[in-house]
């Protein structure tokens, strides 16, 4: 009998969705208090994960959700560095 392996869920913190880890992408905060996005997902720090949508990005943006998840302050560069990798992974669908 062949084991299926688990697949790691993680929750959205903007719509408290859980989904596959895959599905989602991550922001990280590290020690000494930067934020960038975890393509990797393997990055050291506090993560949040956002759901691969444009309304969620912005949504998160709006409502400071990553700054409250991560504790630090949220430059748009981020917001920007996340839609433009969303824009990136729908076209190549």
């Amino acid at each position: 009998m062949v084991k299926k392996r688990k697949i790691p869920t993680r929750r959205c913190v903007v719509t408290n969705e859980m989904m596959p880890k895959q599905d989602l992408i991550r922001v990280v905060r590290n020690k000494d208090g930067e934020v960038f996005v975890d393509t990797t997902g393997k990055k050291n720090g506090r993560g949040a994960y956002l759901c691969k949508d444009i309304a969620v990005i912005d949504q998160a943006e709006k409502t400071n959700v990553l700054t409250k998840h991560l504790n630090a302050t949220i430059d748009s560069v981020i917001y920007e560095e996340l839609r433009n990798l969303i824009a990136g992974t729908t076209n190549e669908k």
